[in-house]
């Protein structure tokens, strides 16, 4: 089993050393091994987990919701199966709510639009720069 020291976990997660480190203490990573003296040693289902992680922080999920699902997504034993419509559910409406995060960006083009507009009406009014330096 290949293992990651936490500065190759953090480069090839994309977080940072503290934030593997807080994700630990506030428990959406969890059971990362230790080597004898100590020190986290990440394998490749913490690096896949951590890709989960990434998606949902990069797409804006809560904090909260996070939790919420990684204590879903991370319980063990014979009730993990009964959490699968309650985390389908928690995915189903943060892709709602980035869906509409989606659709409220798409008005940026109108909002590029009106800016362009308004620079044209400014450099309309604005006299030209060689006659201002002719007068002064």
């Amino acid at each position: 089993m290949t293992t990651y020291a936490p500065a190759d976990a953090a480069r090839r997660s994309g977080f940072s050393l503290d934030t593997l480190r807080y994700y630990e203490k506030i428990g959406l990573v969890r059971g990362v091994r230790r080597d004898a003296a100590g020190r986290r040693l990440y394998d490749d289902a913490d690096l896949d987990w951590l890709g989960v992680l990434r998606c949902l922080r990069d797409t804006g999920m809560p904090i909260a919701a996070m939790r919420r699902y990684a204590g879903l997504a991370l319980a063990t034993g014979p009730g993990a199966v009964a959490t699968v419509p309650e985390r389908l559910a928690l995915l189903e409406a943060h892709a709602e709510h980035v869906a509409s995060t989606i659709e409220l960006l798409h008005q940026q083009e109108h909002l590029a639009e009106k800016i362009e507009h308004y620079r044209g009406l400014v450099r309309d009014a604005d006299p030209a720069p060689a006659a201002a330096g002719a007068a002064g």
